[in-house]
Formats: structure tokens, C-alpha cells, sequence
């Protein structure tokens, strides 16, 4: 059912079991399949949108055809609002990176339920605190990391995103590209692999299949353990 999906929604927190069954009557759940455009940059932004399942990717592409992936986000995480807020087109493409279901709120249903329920207002803010962050952190990387440390921190990104908690550590089911973590660490796809190795020959990460797990040190948390090590590692 949508209300209990969207019970899981942080955003929707402040609602009580009448209100979001509400607010269901006002979603419509659609399927994406795998490389379908779900956002175009500079189209004008209709809807709010909320993944149920699969996962998406945001980026822009530079007219050189060069890409910059701004984040991946899964189940539960929310996309979209910026155009709804201001009213202007939106600023990047969205793309399925899996088989999609993704619930939609109308513009003007999304801002109605702002207006009358000020604790999603709140959160979306928070929400929107959090990413500006995400965002100074990889503009200050992209400025003065090396790139050992950009590729470490997008590893810890994905991981609190879209990661699994195991008793080895932090893993990353269906894990991206060498050449998608590139596009996020501003680098190239050969220098992705050659830090993945370094770092898997040095026990920080390992591959199995598909899947990455970023190992727990004991004494320490899986993501608290790659980034600041990316400095060591990068010697």
C-alpha cells in the first residue's frame, strides 16, 4: 500500500495514519525500466518525486558530452523539489539506473501540504540543508583533495545512501561503474580502478561480484574508516 510506503518517508514523519492516507490519494506510482529518462534538465517541474524501488541517478551533461553525477539515490529518497519550490525549470537529468517504481506528488499538492503541515516544511529544509553540504564538500574536494581521497568520499556517499550494514562492513549491492564513479569524483575511469586496487590490495575495500564492501575496522565504523585513510592510501 502507499500509506505504508510513504510511513517510511523521513519526510512524512509529522503525519499521522489519516494524513498520509491523505496524502496517498494524491500520489500516482509509476514504472521507470532501466536507462528510461525520468527528468530533463531545463523542463519545466511538475512533480515531486519519491522512490519506492530501484534506483536513480542525478547529473548534468556539459555540451562536450562530458558527464558530472551529483548523486545516486534508492528506496525511500526524494527528488525534484527544487523546481516545485522556486517555480523554475529543472537544473539536472534524472535518469533509472534499475527498474523503477517511483510515487509522484502534483506541484500543487506538494506545496498545499508545506503550507499545512509546517513539519514537513521543516524537514524538507533539513533536507535541502544536507544536500547544499553534500554539495560545498564536493566542490571544496574537486579544489583541494587529491583524488585518492574524491574517490574515498563518494564511496562513503554511496554507501550511506544506497549501502548495506553487514558484520564485515558497509556494502554496496549493484555497485556503480569505474567509469559512473569517475563521473562523481571528477576524475577518469583508469585512475578509478587504480585507486579501487590500491585500496583493496591495502584491506580498505573488497570486491565481490557486483557488490563493494567498504571493510570494518575494529574500534571503527566501515564509513568513519575510508575516508580519513584515503590520505594514507594515496601514499
Amino acid at each position: 500500500m502507499l500509506r505504508e510506503f510513504l510511513r517510511k518517508v523521513p519526510l512524512f514523519d509529522c503525519l499521522d495514519e489519516a494524513e498520509l492516507e491523505s496524502l496517498a490519494a494524491l500520489t500516482v506510482a509509476r514504472t521507470y525500466d532501466k536507462g528510461q529518462m525520468i527528468i530533463l534538465a531545463d523542463d519545466v517541474g511538475e512533480s515531486f518525486f519519491m522512490i519506492r524501488q530501484g534506483e536513480v541517478k542525478i547529473s548534468i551533461v556539459h555540451e562536450d558530452g562530458r558527464e558530472m553525477i551529483f548523486s545516486m539515490l534508492g528506496p525511500g529518497q526524494v527528488f525534484g523539489e527544487l523546481a516545485l519550490l522556486d517555480g523554475r525549470p529543472r537544473s539536472a537529468n534524472v535518469v533509472a539506473l534499475r527498474d523503477s517504481e517511483l510515487v509522484s506528488l502534483r506541484r500543487r499538492d506538494f506545496l498545499q501540504l508545506l503550507c499545512d503541515k509546517p513539519g514537513v516544511a521543516t524537514a524538507m529544509l533539513a533536507e535541502l540543508a544536507s544536500r547544499l553540504r553534500l554539495m560545498d564538500e564536493k566542490i571544496e574536494g574537486l579544489a583541494l583533495w587529491d583524488v585518492t581521497s574524491r574517490v574515498s568520499r563518494t564511496l562513503v556517499q554511496l554507501a550511506a545512501d544506497l549501502g548495506v550494514e553487514t558484520a564485515e562492513g558497509m556494502r554496496l549491492d549493484n555497485r556503480p561503474t569505474h567509469q559512473q564513479l569517475a563521473n562523481m569524483s571528477g576524475t577518469t575511469r583508469e585512475t578509478v580502478t587504480r585507486v579501487l586496487n590500491r585500496l583493496e590490495e591495502q584491506g580498505y575495500v573488497r570486491s565481490c561480484g557486483r557488490s563493494l564492501v567498504i571493510v570494518r575496522d575494529e574500534g571503527m565504523g566501515p564509513l568513519e574508516q575510508l575516508h580519513p585513510a584515503s590520505s594514507k592510501a594515496a601514499k
